[in-house]
């Protein structure tokens, strides 16, 4: 029951601190948000599981009784973690706790609903992670829109309702063509699954038991339902073209908002990606590698050039997740061993990377009043603490040796070299110049705000930085060297996992 006990506790802690006075809200929320942080180390720690949960490998701390019957259908509460959503849980438990940290500077008002809005989504978070069922996954899939639509629109910037309403529609949007396309498999299944159980739903999948549907035939059934779920996860991710979203709610949010949404909600759609197509249906993904393959390629390219044409440090680390996302795609696609670890991988790295880089920017803007990287420069001589945290986290976006971005990207690229399908090096070839391009962006926008002599456009006085902020940013710049320089601490139970998938051994 420890699953059930996590999710519990953390959306207790977000009732609580909902009801709670503001000015206890912020210790309140992180003190309780320590809890889950705990538990979830304390799992990781005792993680015993092997394989793929979805292809017959055992799962840790697993639960499955029967909830509901809905016709033919049961509706099971099935939670269980393997090596890829192990990771995934510890990291919304730390970014959780490292948001509300780097809260306490930005948050100024109505602070109770701000800090137990960023619980209830953790406690979503988590249950999507952990969900082996798709009726409680899709459950906390919703649930995670509520929180953060209210968080970017109450919250934000100046156009925060605009970005908020369209982060909604968009995302909504694509649930509902996922939903269509995942249930036109369970239908097609027939009478050969007795549940929404994932697991069983793979296996038949897998063992051949599509039947057609309203005329459709197996195999036209499968592609659809497959573009269907991949259009609706790739919103989510988001890859190009699906990213249109993606720069007003990044930047509008508050930094530690934008932890939570570029750090773990956007990895629920390359979860998704993993958990579903590429599990479930990676014959479909093997016929169309070249097109996805395609579409990762862009997503790399695209988003890196338009990150050069941004002055705003925001919209910049924004963008960066779109090349980043590319990457993890390019690794799913290629459906070997490295290819599949890294991508998981790179999840992990890429989320402890982003909330670093929007921590960063956080912290510039508190002192500067400015995220305009032609209104400032010189801002090492002011914050030297900062600026060497900035320069991490960039050097880790480009993928420096010994930090963690170097390890994703290299599991990401051999395991694409190492693809069947046609012009595989030739996509990786071309991917891999894109890390020229974002280490081209991030190189001059530190040049042009770190160095040179000291100059600010505005009439605000620099000020330091709260200790609390600094701390916040070196326990996760600590992070992305510890697993630079030992990647085999997540590496190893991911690989375990994602083996299965690629139907081989390393």
């Amino acid at each position: 029951m420890w699953i059930e006990a996590l999710i519990a506790v953390t959306f207790l802690s977000g009732l609580v601190v909902l009801l709670a006075p503001n000015r206890w809200a912020a210790k309140l929320a992180l003190g309780l948000s320590l809890l889950p942080l705990v538990g979830s180390l304390w799992m990781y720690g005792q993680f015993d599981a092997t394989g793929n949960a979805l292809t017959g490998g055992t799962v840790a701390f697993g639960t499955n009784a029967n909830w509901v019957n809905l016709g033919q259908y049961a509706l099971n509460w099935h939670v269980g973690l393997d090596g890829i959503s192990m990771p995934m849980v510890v990291l919304t438990t730390v970014l959780t706790t490292l948001a509300i940290l780097g809260a306490w500077s930005h948050v100024e008002e109505r602070e109770s609903q701000f800090y137990g809005l960023v619980l209830l989504i953790s406690a979503s978070l988590l249950g999507v992670y952990a969900a082996l069922d798709f009726f409680v996954w899709f459950v906390f899939w919703e649930a995670v829109l509520i929180p953060m639509y209210f968080l970017i629109g109450i919250w934000g910037g100046p156009r925060r309702r605009y970005a908020a309403i369209k982060f909604f529609v968009y995302t909504n949007l694509a649930s509902l063509v996922m939903f269509i396309g995942f249930l036109a498999l369970v239908f097609g299944l027939g009478d050969s699954i007795s549940s929404l159980s994932l697991p069983a739903i793979a296996e038949a999948l897998r063992a051949g038991q599509l039947g057609s549907l309203g005329g459709v035939p197996p195999g036209t059934l499968k592609t659809l339902a497959f573009a269907a779920m991949f259009a609706g996860f790739a919103v989510k991710v988001p890859i190009v073209p699906f990213h249109t979203w993606l720069p007003d709610a990044y930047v509008e949010a508050p930094a530690p908002v934008s932890v939570l949404l570029a750090g773990v909600v956007s990895k629920m759609g390359v979860y998704a990606l993993l958990r579903f197509n590429f599990t479930m249906l990676p014959d479909v993904a093997r016929a169309n590698a070249q097109l996805i393959a395609l579409l990762a390629v862009v997503s790399v390219i695209y988003g890196a050039l338009l990150a050069v044409n941004q002055q705003d440090l925001k919209r910049i680390v924004a963008y960066s997740s779109i090349p980043s996302m590319g990457f993890v795609v390019l690794g799913l696609v290629a459906l070997t061993p490295y290819g599949l670890g890294g991508a998981a991988f790179q999840m992990v790295s890429h989320g402890l990377i982003a909330g670093l880089l929007f921590l960063v920017v956080g912290a510039i803007y508190r002192s500067t009043d400015t995220r305009m990287v032609a209104d400032m420069s010189g801002l090492a001589k002011r914050k030297p603490t900062v600026a060497v945290l900035f320069i991490a986290g960039a050097f880790a976006y480009m993928g420096l040796p010994l930090m963690s971005g170097f390890a994703a990207e290299l599991y990401i690229f051999l395991g694409a070299f190492q693809a069947t399908f046609a012009y595989a090096q030739l996509f990786t070839a071309v991917a891999m110049f894109g890390i020229v391009i974002i280490a081209g962006y991030y190189l001059f926008a530190m040049q042009r705000t770190l160095f040179g002599a000291f100059r600010l456009d505005t009439d605000v006085e620099v000020g330091a930085t709260p200790l609390r902020d600094t701390f916040a940013l070196v326990v996760l710049v600590l992070l992305v060297v510890a697993l630079g320089i030992a990647p085999d601490t997540v590496y190893t139970m991911i690989q375990h996992a994602v083996t299965p998938l690629a139907g081989g051994v390393m």
